[in-house]
């Protein structure tokens, strides 16, 4: 059965209808502030630490075909500081702090977001230097800054004309160059390691939100004064660790440090370019990474099927005793396969499962993968030879 509007309710609903249509449309709301906070400032930098990024070097770096060479005042460095330190949705940059070359030196531009009504004219001044730009530089912002910063431009619907260029994130080519070395690759630890500077009254990252909050409360500007010296901090590291790794890469050999060289190499070595890792292994193959660099030289020898400087260079290993299973494992299959030679193959894995029983107990050596691959060869060698 079909019902239909009482009366009553009738009345009512025309009445609001006419209210609706007297109604006068309210006056546009002026915004509080027609921009963010914008400062700048000028860190004296020499000229000449800055050289254009050739493709070849921006490949070695990050691992994809570059397409054109990128000068210094094409990049821009930036930096965020945030509400929180594990992102997540209520996660805001309150700062944002951009480093531009020119041919002063270095430009720090940051744009501060004095309340959270200011957060969309924020990104909009960011926007404009973004759209300038044809390489953003940071450190872990491929982690961290790009996904939260494209995260707020979805929010205020400004992610279709929002374009972030060619991405270089410092921090995992720093891990690449150094970690071998230093270990923990953060920022500071890296201006120590790297640079031999220490900073002095630098505010701890993890208070920065605290501070922030603490400014809001109060309404003191001067508050974040440790914030914002601490942004520029970052970004002026920023700068000077990219050129550092990018000038390595183009010579490996000016590294003062062996695991460097070493690393460098595994990255030449990564990127398919194995006559300079050759290099870069025979450079610190008689130092403290003797041992790694040989056997990365000799497993790169055996790829390359240049089996006689393989042989060599394992049987160095093996000699010296630095040798692991492995290194019998892999003379082992040099002789086998490559020279064809059963009865010295069959020595070298013999060889290499007494290597396992010395080196770990027996029932834990003979449940081992490397003594288990030896045991496996030996049977078959002991058929190839024979049975002698």
């Amino acid at each position: 059965m079909k019902r239909y509007p009482s009366s009553r309710l009738v009345a009512e609903m025309a009445s609001l209808l006419d209210k609706l249509r007297a109604a006068k449309p309210l006056p546009a709301q002026k915004a509080v502030n027609d921009s963010s906070l914008t400062l700048e400032q000028i860190v004296r930098m020499d000229r000449g630490a800055f050289f254009p990024l050739t493709p070849e070097t921006i490949t070695l770096m990050q691992g994809v075909d570059a397409n054109e060479t990128i000068h210094p005042e094409d990049i821009l460095f930036f930096d965020t500081e945030t509400t929180g330190l594990s992102g997540g949705t209520g996660t805001v940059a309150f700062l944002v702090g951009c480093g531009i070359i020119s041919e002063e030196g270095l430009v720090v531009r940051q744009f501060l977001m004095r309340d959270y009504n200011e957060e969309i004219f924020m990104l909009r001044e960011f926007q404009t230097l973004l759209q300038r730009a044809k390489m953003i530089v940071t450190f872990n912002g491929a982690s961290f800054d790009v996904p939260l910063l494209q995260s707020r431009f979805t929010i205020h619907r400004m992610h279709r004309e929002t374009i972030f260029p060619f991405h270089l994130d410092v921090l995992h080519i720093a891990r690449r160059v150094y970690k071998t070395r230093i270990g923990r690759c953060s920022l500071t630890s890296l201006e120590k390691q790297v640079f031999g500077e220490e900073r002095v009254e630098d505010l701890p990252g993890a208070q920065v939100p605290e501070t922030y909050f603490k400014y809001l409360k109060t309404g003191n500007l001067a508050v974040l004064d440790p914030v914002l010296a601490h942004n520029v901090k970052d970004i002026v590291s920023l700068v000077r660790l990219l050129y550092t790794l990018a000038s390595l890469h183009d010579n490996p050999l000016s590294a003062q440090h062996q695991e460097d060289i070493f690393s460098l190499g595994k990255v030449y070595e990564k990127r398919g370019a194995t006559e300079t890792a050759k290099v870069c292994y025979r450079a610190v193959s008689a130092g403290p990474m003797q041992t790694p660099a040989i056997t990365r030289l000799a497993n790169l020898s055996m790829r390359l099927r240049q089996d006689e400087e393989a042989a060599r260079l394992f049987e160095q290993l093996r000699v010296s005793g630095t040798a692991g299973a492995k290194v019998y494992i892999s003379l082992s299959k040099l002789y086998e396969h490559r020279f064809r030679q059963y009865d010295k193959a069959l020595v070298i894995a013999k060889q290499g499962m007494l290597y396992c029983l010395e080196c770990l107990p027996l029932e834990a050596a003979k449940r081992s993968a490397d003594y288990q691959d030896l045991s496996h060869r030996y049977q078959r060698l002991l058929r190839k030879a024979g049975g002698m």
